[in-house]
């Protein structure tokens, strides 16, 4: 027992100490502390016999399970999947049991020849007598060594697959938000450049101050380019200088207005996702209305999610209302990023076309 002490003390000393020998040292000496007890119980317990049994069975089968690892180890065993593997282990643990029992009757046959006192006669004799009990505890001990052995390996194998498939989930997701992403840029800035143009030969002032905004659209665009969120603060002033850029070239038929409550201007939202809204209103809702019209857009918390309305004048089309790049690009990057959880409609009503995004307020 004193030496079964000693074994965890230093293993509590020595963590550098590889998982798979503490559980060899811990699994053996507890087992053969097992089977010195019942011997205690048995009476006429030799202590000196004793302890030559617990050190020669702690270390003798962990040499022959060792032996055991490295052959499996040689052979990639623990790659296989569970059908092949069991095939492997049923004829393991019976070679296992039998060089159990061989090596256990020679001991104790050896043991109780050297260090007892008395004649324990023929080996053959005592092998006659004790070879079916040795045996059969060998298999069991084996068996459960071996389902041990393995079981962890084959854990550990499939939590590794799980990581490296989140992880490589995670990689695709995020690659697919950028590609997502890096298709708006183009796209807002083209829809920019021609309301320039536009302007440049129509009220060369406007163009000017177009061109201005337009420089601050470009700043933010390039030096954020590799960011998929932002907060609604950011966002809003984006789309700010979006709609008076739109303002310039619309004059009198563009309205707006932009209403946000004041503890949601830190909350990240997906980058562009308000601007496409607005965008959306703009060519869609006013650019069709001879007198123009209001854009309101509102930012309101509801409940634990964060709703996000643009409305504007016009009549929405039901046989095609998410057509365009724009708000295509927008429900793909919605069900990667939130997983669902998000929502995204438009609805009209009483001629006025209302786009709504619904989402969680982490």
């Amino acid at each position: 027992m004193l030496f079964c002490l000693l074994i965890v003390n230093t293993l509590k000393k020595k963590t550098t100490l590889p998982l798979y020998w503490k559980c060899q040292l811990i699994g053996w000496s507890v087992a053969s502390f097992y089977w010195g007890y019942i011997g205690f119980l048995g009476g006429r317990f030799n202590y000196f016999i004793g302890s030559f049994q617990f050190i020669s069975d702690v270390a003798l089968y962990i040499l022959i399970t060792h032996l055991y690892r490295n052959f499996a180890l040689r052979r990639h065993w623990q790659q296989l999947n569970p059908g092949d593997l069991l095939k492997r282990l049923v004829p393991a643990a019976v070679v296992l049991g039998l060089v159990y029992l061989l090596t256990t009757a020679t001991k104790i046959y050896l043991f109780n020849q050297w260090l007892a006192s008395g004649n324990a006669g023929p080996f053959i004799n005592f092998f006659k007598v004790n070879w079916l009990l040795m045996f059969t505890a060998g298999v069991r001990l084996m068996s459960i060594w071996l389902l041990a052995y393995h079981l962890y390996h084959y854990g550990k194998r499939e939590v590794g697959l799980v990581r490296e498939n989140s992880r490589l989930a995670l990689i695709a997701k995020d690659a697919q938000l950028s590609n997502l992403s890096s298709q708006l840029n183009p796209h807002f800035l083209f829809n920019s450049l021609n309301n320039i143009k536009a302007l440049v030969i129509e009220d060369p002032k406007s163009a000017r101050r177009a061109i201005d905004l337009l420089s601050d659209l470009l700043r933010t665009s390039l030096y954020n380019n590799d960011l998929l969120l932002c907060t609604i603060k950011d966002e809003l002033a984006l789309v700010t200088d979006y709609l008076e850029l739109e303002k310039l070239r619309l004059e009198e038929r563009l309205q707006f207005s932009i209403t946000c409550a004041h503890d949601l201007g830190t909350t990240l939202i997906l980058r562009y996702s308000i601007q496409v809204l607005a965008e959306n209103a703009i060519k869609h809702g006013i650019g069709k209305q001879k007198q123009g019209g209001l854009v309101n857009l509102k930012i309101t918390p509801e409940a634990d999610f964060i709703k996000m309305v643009v409305e504007n004048p016009g009549k929405l089309d039901m046989a095609a209302p998410l057509e365009g790049l724009g708000l295509k690009n927008l429900t793909e990057r919605l069900s990667l990023q939130y997983k669902g959880k998000a929502k995204f409609e438009i609805v009209g009503s009483d001629g006025i076309v209302s786009a709504s995004l619904l989402i969680p307020n982490a």
